[in-house]
Parts: structure tokens; C-alpha cells; sequence
């Protein structure tokens, strides 16, 4: 009895009519899926499931073994794979091109943590994706085929559905306001999405040969004797939100609360929720509003360079060829920390604070042609890996503040552990922020030290030296923080919590004294809108003294010519649009 419900089973399941209908069935899933988190209209819905279903239908159909024909459709299942994988994440959205893009910006190490903690989602496609591969390829080995009369059947349906589903389509373009296929009809908005992906990448490939003429024609506008020191800190997925110093309830700014000289600005949002455009817009004049000119103008790097500082760009984070390394490169040194065999271990941001310490013992008053390795100015670029998913993994044991962190699983139920971890890590940039202050400190010190004593000798005007730092982060997280059940961030739709991001500008004593006018305006702009992506380039201008016509000061808090201008939000397709209108 047993045996043979066994065989009738097998027979079923080996028949070429069995693999036909799960291959269609398979690839429609997202089709449905996607009616319902993005709440499609009845016609929307209805043309987004039946056209390609129509499709699959002929598709599966065209040759009588379908086992050869699901292995042709084999990007079509990625495609459906990876779209139910991002809507167990975020709950909503196509594979967009940001998404396209961070599969090869993205290094390894980072897409197993993830992985590793997305366990449901990853089962879930593999007991429904996995089944139809090994399927396909047990009926090409045996010769499993559909029947001529099948076909003949399947077609006959095909014209039927197909026609009900071009009908849906041609109502949704009367019916429905600003429909369009290539941005609604699934899998055509994945493959158009793709297409865009591979023309932004080709232009970025391009980019060392479009701004190699380009020139900001940047001087300084300070003191040329007088050393100075100006350190920017590009965080990871640092939200506003858990930082104490923008009265977050718990402790996580325990170091920086007591420094003098920070101004923390409460209002700063960026203008986008992924790395590979937020990072590029923070060291460049390039902002959702024109981010075209990313991909022909030098960064902020080659500014201060053009200007005589000595620059220098230190990344915690893979190389990965894209505008990051780019514009890191334009620096006289630039340092990937986890490069080549280095790349193997734990790499906390602490190590940045190393990397410093053999630096900045160079930007050294008694420069000059005898001490060639030696330089006057400074501007350093510090690239950490911050709190970046999975948050544990970055920062010490001893940093474990907040208990228990250990359950990383992307859940909701794993909340508690989460937050504990990721607040863990702000904590940690905390430390890492107030190191970088301390140093500056003491190189000041020692700076003005020794230029007293070499300017008593000769009986000159004493230099001031002056150093001062930002810190920004390029885009904040989800961690499950309301019913929305969003988690991490570059969802093609942003949260409050992806945008706000702390803003943070240090300035040292000697640059209080030398440059008042400066710190006036900084803390005047301190409580006014900031747009980070917007505002960070002409900002570091500004406190560096660097005049070019690219600096804007209107978009600069440095400037007292600074005012808030409408908030934008740099789309998936690179289109600016109101930042009201991009988030969930």
C-alpha cells in the first residue's frame, strides 16, 4: 500500500507537467507578493500577475523539456529568490539598482554576516527554489518531457490569460495616475532596474579618465605658517536616534557629552539610505539635487590637496572599486586597513586611532625643505565600519556595555539583543570619536609649545595652530522599531530612522581664538535644518579656510550665509525627489 502511493507520488512529481507548473508557479510568487506590499490597484494587480504569467506559461512551454527551459530562465529564478528575500526584510519594494550595485560593492565577509541571520528567509527560498533546480536537472538527464497535446492546451490558455492581462494594462495606463510598466510591472522594473545598474557601473568605470583635468583651483585662506590639523569621520549606519547627545535615554555618548568644544546638531538628515551614494555625496560637491557631477568632478580630498595641505584618506572597510575608493584615492595617502591579507580578523575602528598616531606626529610647525617628510597642514579622511549589521561583530567584548547582545538573528523577537549591540557600538564610536579629539588636543598643545619657544629665539609673532573635526554617518537603520517591522536600511524607501543621522563638529581651543567668526556661525546654525549630504563638503571648506568657487556658503554651517533649503532625497533612479516623498 505504502509502496504504491510512493510510486504514484514519484510519478507525479517526475512528470514534465509536475516541474511545468511549479516552474511557473515558482517564478509567479513575487508577482503575488508584490500586490500586497506595494497595495497595487485592482487593474495594477491584476496586469502584474497575469502578464507574466502569460509569459511563464509560453516560456515553460517552448521546448517540450521544461528541466532544459528552467535552467534558461535560471537569472529569472535568482531574480525571484532575491525579491522575496528583500521583502522578508523590508517588507516592501523591487529589487532596486542601489541593490544591484551593493551585490558588487559589498564585500564578502558582509553579505555571510547577513546571511547567517536571515535564516528563515534564506530556508524559505531554498525548500521553494532549490527542489525546482535539482527537478530541472533530474528531467534534462532522463528526457522527462510535457506532451504535444499539453502544449497545444497550455497555449490555447496562454492567448487567454495574456489577453485578460494587456487589458489590466492598458486600464491601468487610463485608470491609475502615473503608471509605468518599467516601474511597476514586475519582472520588467527588475530588468529595467538592472540595465540602470549597469550604466550607472559604467560610468563610474569611467571616472578616472572624466575628472582627470579637473581642477578646483583651491587656495587657503589661512595663515601659511600656522599648522593646522582638520580630521572628517565618515561613519556606518549610525542613526541620530541613540546617541545621547540628542537625548537618547541611555548613556551611549558618555565621552563626548563632557567634551568641550563639540556642537552636536540635532536636525541633520541625509540624502540617501545606501552607502555606495551617501559616502561619494559627503566627500564631494555632488548632492541629490545634482549628482550627475559626481561622476566627473574630484572630492573634497583633491581640494584641501590643491590648497597645500597633506591629505589622507584611511578606510576600515574593504576596497570594493567604487566612488569610495576613488575619491580616497585622490589624497596623497590613502590606506585600506583591511586590504590583501590584512583583510583576514577583526579590524575594530580602533585601529583608525593607530593609524592616525603615525600620521599626525608629521604635521609638524618646524617643517620645511630639510624635514621633507613633514608637513604644516593636514587634512585627514577616516572611513570606519561603525555599526554596520551585524553589530556585534564591531566593537570588542570589552565595549559589551549594554547586556545582553549575543542573539543576532534578524527577528523581531531578537530586538532586546539588537539594540543592546548596536548601542554597543555607538558607545564605541563614542571612544573612537573623543581618541581622535584627544590627539588633536595634544598635537595642538605640543604645536604651540614649540613654536613659542622657536618664535622667542627670533622674536616673531606666535603662529596659533588649529585642528578641529566633523563627524557624520552616511545613513542610519531599522531595527524593528515599531509595527512597520523594518530592519536595516536601503530599502528603496527610507525611515526616520535611516535619515536622521548625528552631525558633529569638534573645534579645538586654538581654533576658537583664531577663528571666532567661525565658531559664532557654527553655533548659531547649530539647531537649523542640515542636509549632511548637502552641507558636508562646504562645511570642511570652510573651517579649513579653503576658497574655491565650488564652496557654496550658503550651504556651509560655518558660514553665517547658511540657511536651511528644501529636503531632498537622492531615488534609486538618481532623481531628487522631496524627501517627505521617499519614505515609508
Amino acid at each position: 500500500m505504502n509502496h504504491s502511493i510512493c510510486n504514484t507520488i514519484y510519478n507525479k512529481v517526475s512528470s514534465g507537467t509536475f516541474l511545468y507548473w511549479y516552474a511557473v508557479v515558482s517564478l509567479l510568487l513575487p508577482n503575488i507578493a508584490l500586490c500586497f506590499t506595494e497595495r497595487l490597484s485592482f487593474w495594477a494587480g491584476a496586469a502584474n500577475v497575469l502578464l507574466p504569467l502569460a509569459l511563464y506559461m509560453w516560456f515553460f512551454s517552448v521546448a517540450r523539456c521544461p528541466g532544459k527551459m528552467v535552467w534558461w530562465a535560471f537569472l529569472f529564478v535568482f531574480f525571484a529568490a532575491f525579491q522575496l528575500v528583500l521583502l522578508y526584510l523590508f517588507g516592501t519594494g523591487v529589487i532596486a539598482v542601489d541593490m544591484f550595485l551593493n551585490l558588487v560593492t559589498t564585500n564578502p565577509g558582509e553579505v555571510m554576516e547577513l546571511l547567517d541571520n536571515l535564516v528563515p528567509a534564506v530556508v524559505g527560498v531554498f525548500v521553494i527554489y532549490l527542489p525546482l533546480l535539482i527537478l530541472a536537472v533530474i528531467h534534462v538527464r532522463k528526457k522527462h518531457q510535457i506532451s504535444v497535446s499539453f502544449q497545444h492546451h497550455v497555449r490555447k490558455w496562454l492567448m487567454e490569460v495574456g489577453a485578460i492581462g494587456l487589458f489590466c494594462l492598458l486600464a491601468c495606463y487610463v485608470v491609475v495616475d502615473d503608471y509605468r510598466m518599467r516601474n511597476q510591472l514586475y519582472p520588467v522594473n527588475v530588468c529595467y532596474n538592472l540595465y540602470l545598474a549597469f550604466e550607472r557601473n559604467a560610468a563610474s568605470e569611467n571616472y578616472k579618465e572624466a575628472s582627470r583635468n579637473f581642477r578646483f583651483d583651491a587656495r587657503s585662506g589661512h595663515d601659511v605658517e600656522a599648522p593646522e590639523v582638520y580630521v572628517m569621520v565618515v561613519g556606518e549606519t549610525a542613526r541620530a536616534h541613540n546617541f545621547s547627545l540628542y537625548g537618547y535615554p541611555r548613556n551611549t555618548n558618555p565621552l563626548l557629552s563632557k567634551t568641550q568644544g563639540i556642537m552636536a546638531f540635532p536636525d541633520a538628515t541625509t540624502q540617501s539610505n545606501t552607502t555606495h551614494k551617501s559616502v561619494p555625496m559627503l566627500l564631494s560637491a555632488a548632492s541629490a539635487e545634482d549628482f550627475p557631477r559626481l561622476f566627473h568632478e574630484k572630492g573634497i580630498l583633491a581640494a584641501f590637496r590643491e590648497a597645500g595641505f597633506h591629505t589622507v584618506f584611511i578606510s576600515n572597510q574593504l576596497p570594493n572599486h567604487s566612488f569610495i575608493d576613488f575619491l580616497g584615492e585622490q589624497a596623497d595617502e590613502h590606506y585600506f586597513l583591511k586590504k590583501g591579507e590584512s583583510a583576514q580578523g577583526s579590524h575594530y575602528d580602533e585601529d583608525l586611532l593607530q593609524k592616525l598616531d603615525e600620521i599626525l606626529p608629521k604635521a609638524d610647525a618646524s617643517s620645511s625643505a630639510h624635514y621633507h617628510y613633514r608637513y604644516r597642514k593636514l587634512f585627514v579622511v577616516l572611513h570606519s565600519y561603525g555599526s554596520h549589521f551585524n553589530y556585534q561583530e564591531r566593537y570588542p567584548r570589552s565595549f559589551a556595555y549594554f547586556k545582553p547582545d549575543s542573539r543576532s538573528e534578524a527577528k523581531p523577537e531578537n530586538r532586546r539583543d539588537l539594540l543592546n549591540a548596536y548601542d554597543n557600538t555607538i558607545r564605541y564610536t563614542d571612544y573612537i570619536l573623543h581618541g581622535i579629539v584627544e590627539r588633536l588636543q595634544k598635537w595642538e598643545k605640543l604645536q604651540a609649545k614649540a613654536l613659542a619657544k622657536t618664535q622667542a629665539k627670533t622674536h616673531g609673532a606666535t603662529c596659533q595652530p588649529t585642528s578641529a573635526m566633523l563627524y557624520t554617518s552616511d545613513h542610519g537603520e531599522n531595527i524593528f522599531d515599531d509595527d512597520r517591522r523594518l530592519f536595516l536600511h536601503a530599502a528603496p524607501k527610507a525611515s526616520d530612522y535611516e535619515l536622521h543621522v548625528p552631525f558633529i563638529i569638534w573645534t579645538s581651543q586654538g581654533f576658537d581664538k583664531k577663528y571666532p567668526k567661525v565658531v559664532k556661525a557654527l553655533a548659531d546654525n547649530r539647531t537649523k535644518q542640515v542636509q549632511t549630504s548637502l552641507s558636508a563638503f562646504h562645511t570642511l571648506l570652510g573651517i579649513g579656510g579653503i576658497q574655491t568657487h565650488y564652496r557654496q556658503d550658503e550651504y556651509s554651517v560655518a558660514s553665517d550665509k547658511y540657511h536651511p533649503v528644501k529636503l531632498l532625497y537622492l531615488d534609486d533612479h538618481d532623481e531628487a525627489i522631496p524627501q517627505e516623498d521617499a519614505k515609508f
